[in-house]
């Protein structure tokens, strides 16, 4: 009997940040679809900084993934 967790393994997480930082689409470690993208404004009024990050989201098993789009990293 496997468990499949709600959330992409580490390791899942890092290939798809790769992919996306070479330029490649986003496609789903686990079921193969390829992923939709929504750019998600950060920061508020009034704040120094402003994030911009980027929301990868399964179409088919609903996993999704959010990370800064300039340093890659999850957040």
């Amino acid at each position: 009997m496997s468990e499949e967790h709600a959330q992409f393994e580490p390791a899942e997480q890092q290939a798809i940040r790769a992919a996306v930082a070479a330029g490649k689409p986003a496609i789903c470690p686990r079921d193969g679809a390829t992923m939709t993208s929504r750019a998600i404004g950060g920061g508020s009024f009034g704040l120094g900084y402003a994030r911009r990050r980027e929301w990868l989201i399964c179409p088919t098993c609903k996993r999704s993934l959010i990370f800064d789009r300039r340093r890659g990293t999850r957040t």
